[in-house]
Parts: C-alpha cells; structure tokens; sequence
C-alpha cells in the first residue's frame, strides 16, 4: 500500500479497503494497516472505519450475529450485502485485497466496477497458489484498461495493454522475513515490536523506484532483495535501539555492521 499510492498520487489515509477474507492473514493485515493510519494522526476508530471485510457469507456489518471476536472489531454499521461487487458499488472502496484463497473472485463486473469509481484502483489478488488467485495479471490489467495498480500473491508474465508493458509484482515474505530476521538478531533484540513491520514496509516501498513504479510494480524486482533485506535488517535494528529492545550494543556504523554479518554465497572452487 505504502508503493501502491505513490502511483495512485494519493495518502495512506485516503484509502478504503475492501479485504475479500476475513481469516488470519486478512485480519493481521487490516491490522498492520490500522496500525499505519494511526501513526498517520488517524484514531483507532478512524483506522478501522477505513477497513471492511467480505466473509464466507457477505459483507461484515454489526447486524450479523455470527461473527467471530476478530471480526466484530471490523462490523461497521451498514446494510448486510451478499457479495463483493454489492459491496464495491455501494462501498466505493480505492483498494480490494483478497486473501480469500478463492478463485476469480475479482470478475469483470468488479474490476470494471473499481475502474468506475478510481483513476487507478488497487487490486491486490493474493491468494495463492495460481489456482486460487482472486484474478489474473492479464484479467486485472486488461479489464481495467491498464490502470489498476496490481500485486498477486502468485508469480504472472508481463502483460501489454494498449502498447504498455507492466510487470506485476509477487507479493512474498521473502522481502520482509530475512530483514526482519536479520535486523532481529544483529542486535540481539529482546521483541519483535508490530512497530518492526511497519518500518519493514516503510523501508521495501522505499527501495522501489520510479522507473519500477512506472512498470506497475509495487515492489522492487527480486533480483535485489540481498539489498532490500540489508535496507530493512538495518532499519529493524535501528528501531529496536530507539524502542530499547536490544541487548547488543549498537555498532558504529549499524548498516556496516548488517553488510558484515549477511551470509554471502561465495564457493571456494578445490578443485
């Protein structure tokens, strides 16, 4: 989200998020999202205001009387809608992020719904494995006429609409988990705060460049993430000295530090 508006031109807060899931991975991240709008001056209240839910059965509202704990935290006060593209035309959400590990949940009628109502909506399908994305990479593109601003939780091809080539970016824990891990452990950090993954994303959208965000890519290619983790182990380190959850004392010169203790896969030849 942090990359995903810098194309779209808008703030964090200016967001509505409609997730297509409400398990664990969906309720964590609508969580981490909280989190980053309240850092960004909104109340809790507010953060969530921003964050609705689709389930199994519908959209999540107060009226229902069979939702779990996680999820009445996120029941809003509005009419009950059956399914997604209700809920978009009447929500007018800027992003959909499905974690619903179903199938082509992101139709047509949806996609062309979200392209309707944003100059660049946000279609996050993912879900994984293939089988199971929310849309493809070609269907995102192609029924938004080029303008979605697109991840996927399983790997696509490039797809040209109108002349134009984008490059989806895979969304996986291989950009955050090694940093976080790495930046942990340098410091010898006693917790591993919710702070630690905002910084973590804060840092990832920061490694993406213009030239990467004008291919549609809201990560940067996984070709450098040996210097993405470096980036982000440095900037979890740094947090933990600030928050005084670590044990180590702090190195001279921390990013140093992190270059000196990275694993290099280098093979001597003995032969």
């Amino acid at each position: 989200m942090y990359s995903a508006v810098r194309i779209t031109g808008s703030g964090l807060r200016d967001q509505k998020l409609v997730f297509l899931g409400a398990g664990e991975a969906g309720i964590g991240a609508a969580d981490l999202t909280v989190a980053a709008l309240v850092e960004e001056g909104l109340s809790e209240e507010e953060a969530r205001s921003r964050c609705w839910f689709i389930d199994s059965k519908g959209l999540v509202v107060q009226s229902r009387t069979d939702l779990n704990t996680s999820k009445r935290s996120y029941a809003h006060d509005h009419e009950f809608l059956h399914d997604l593209l209700a809920a978009v035309e009447s929500l007018k959400p800027t992003a959909i992020i499905g974690l619903s590990g179903q199938p082509k949940m992101f139709s047509q009628p949806v996609l062309e719904a979200m392209t309707r109502l944003n100059a660049r909506p946000i279609v996050f399908a993912l879900s994984n494995p293939t089988a199971k994305a929310e849309c493809t990479a070609e269907e995102a593109y192609r029924w938004t006429g080029g303008r979605a601003v697109f991840a996927c939780g399983s790997p696509f091809d490039p797809v040209t609409v109108d002349g134009q080539t984008f490059y989806p970016s895979q969304v996986n824990n291989v950009y955050i988990f090694p940093g976080v891990g790495m930046g942990v452990i340098a410091c010898w950090a006693r917790h591993v705060s919710e702070e630690m993954f905002l910084v973590a994303a804060k840092t990832l959208a920061q490694q993406v460049s213009e030239s990467d965000l004008q291919k549609g890519r809201v990560f940067p290619p996984l070709s450098k993430v040996r210097e993405v983790s470096a980036a982000i182990a440095t900037a979890t380190a740094e947090l933990a000295y600030q928050q005084g959850l670590a044990i180590n004392p702090r190195p001279e010169n921390l990013p140093d530090y992190i270059q000196s203790i990275m694993y290099k896969p280098e093979y001597p030849k003995y032969v």
